[in-house]
C-alpha cells in the first residue's frame, strides 16, 4: 500500500498515526498545537473524524439514545451531545490538513456519512480510515472503495464472516489497496482483551496487509504488534490527559508518541531476517568461545590429561567437542603453558 508518498508493507518500518479524535475540544488552536507536537512526536500521518452530531444520531430525548454501560467512560452521555462536543467542525479540515502537511505530515479521517466521502474528495484526501463501529455499513465501504484511493478499514468487534462481507464490497466497488487494524472496541481496552496473535491470522485469512488500532494504555502492545506483523499503529493523541478530552484517558502524550515512535522503529529494525550462524558483525566475537589449551609443559609422547589441559577462551585452538579425543591421544610436539592445541599437535 502507499498513502501519499509513504510506503506501507512488512519491509517499511510500520506506519504510525496520531487519532486527534475530539480531544481538540473544539478549540481550533489546540487542534494546531496537537498536530505540531505530534509531528515532533515522530509520528507519520494525524486523522480526523468527519461527522456531525446529526449525522450520527439522532436528537431525541430517549434511553435508546443514551449511553447505559456503567464502566464506560461516558455513562450516562446522551449520544447526540457527546458526538456534538467531539466533532470536529468541516471548516477546520483544511486548514487543519494544510497544517499537517506543512510540518510534514499526511493528513486524512475517517468519514462516517457518505456526505462526510464526497466532502472528504473535495479536499482529496490520499486515503480514508474505516471505523470499527461502520465496518459494517456496506453503502459506505462502497462509497469510499469507489474514489479508487487506499482503504484501512477497523475490524473492532467484526467476525469473520462480516470483515469477509466488507472486504468483497470494497473489492467489488473498486477498492484497490486494502488493510485491516486489529481493534478492541472498549475505551479503554485491557491487554488481556487484545488479542494480538489475531494478526498473523487475519494476514492470512484475508491475504492483506494488517496493523493495529490500539486503545491501551500505554504502548507495550502496540510495539509487540510489530514482530506479528502490524505495518500500521494507530493511537489516539492528547496533549495533556490531565486537561480533559472526550478520548484522554486512553490517549497517549507528546512523550509518550516519542517513546512508541522510536520504540516501534527499533523493534521492526530487531525483527530483521532469518538468520543461523551469527551475523557479520558478530564474526570478531567468535574469537571468544572456547577452545582446547595446554596449562603445563607438556613434552612430545605425553599424553593429554585433564591435569595439563584445559578448555578455556578464546576460540584459538580446537573446538571443546574434541576434548575426548584430546584426552586419549598423546603430544606430537612439545607444548608451553598457554598454547593452543591444533590438530597438528594430536597424535
Amino acid at each position: 500500500m502507499k498513502i501519499a508518498d509513504r510506503h506501507i508493507s512488512p519491509h517499511h518500518r510500520p506506519f504510525i498515526i496520531a487519532e486527534l479524535s475530539g480531544n481538540h475540544s473544539q478549540d481550533f488552536s489546540l487542534a494546531k498545537k496537537m498536530i505540531e507536537a505530534a509531528a515532533s512526536a515522530g509520528v507519520d500521518a494525524i486523522k480526523l473524524q468527519t461527522y456531525t452530531a446529526d449525522s450520527m444520531t439522532l436528537n431525541i430525548d430517549s434511553d435508546n439514545f443514551r449511553i447505559m454501560e456503567k464502566d464506560s467512560l461516558w455513562y450516562g452521555r446522551h449520544l447526540h451531545e457527546l458526538y456534538r462536543q467531539a466533532s470536529t467542525p468541516y471548516e477546520w479540515h483544511k486548514p487543519l490538513f494544510d497544517y499537517a502537511n506543512e510540518l510534514g505530515l499526511i493528513a486524512f479521517s475517517s468519514p462516517f456519512d457518505e456526505s462526510a466521502v464526497d466532502f472528504l474528495e473535495d479536499l482529496n484526501v490520499p486515503a480514508y480510515k474505516i471505523a470499527s463501529f461502520e465496518l459494517t455499513d456496506i453503502p459506505l465501504i462502497e462509497k469510499v472503495a469507489k474514489t479508487g484511493k487506499p482503504m484501512i478499514l477497523s475490524t473492532g468487534m467484526a467476525t469473520e464472516q462480516e470483515i469477509r462481507e466488507a472486504l468483497d464490497a470494497a473489492k467489488n466497488a473498486g477498492a484497490g489497496e486494502l488493510l485491516l487494524l486489529k481493534c478492541t472496541s472498549t475505551y479503554p481496552a485491557t491487554p488481556e482483551n487484545t488479542n494480538l496473535l489475531t494478526l498473523t491470522d487475519m494476514s492470512q485469512k484475508f491475504d492483506c496487509l494488517v496493523g493495529l488500532s490500539d486503545h491501551t494504555l500505554g504502548v507495550g502492545a502496540a510495539i509487540a504488534s510489530v514482530a506479528l506483523g502490524a505495518c500500521v499503529i494507530e493511537k489516539h493523541f492528547v496533549l495533556d490527559r490531565s486537561a480533559g478530552g472526550v478520548d484522554a484517558a486512553f490517549s497517549l502524550e507528546p512523550d509518550e508518541f516519542k517513546l512508541l515512535t522510536d520504540s516501534v522503529a527499533i523493534a521492526h529494525k530487531a525483527l530483521g531476517e532469518i538468520t543461523y550462524g551469527g551475523t557479520d558483525v558478530e564474526e570478531k566475537s567468535k574469537y571468544y568461545r572456547r577452545s582446547i589449551f595446554a596449562t603445563k609443559a607438556i613434552s612430545q609422547g605425553e599424553a593429554f590429561s585433564r591435569d595439563n589441559t584445559q578448555v578455556v577462551r578464546p576460540s584459538i585452538g580446537l573446538a571443546p567437542k574434541y576434548y575426548r579425543q584430546v584426552l586419549s591421544s598423546v603430544a606430537r610436539r612439545p607444548l608451553q603453558p598457554g598454547d593452543a592445541i591444533f590438530e597438528s599437535d594430536v597424535d
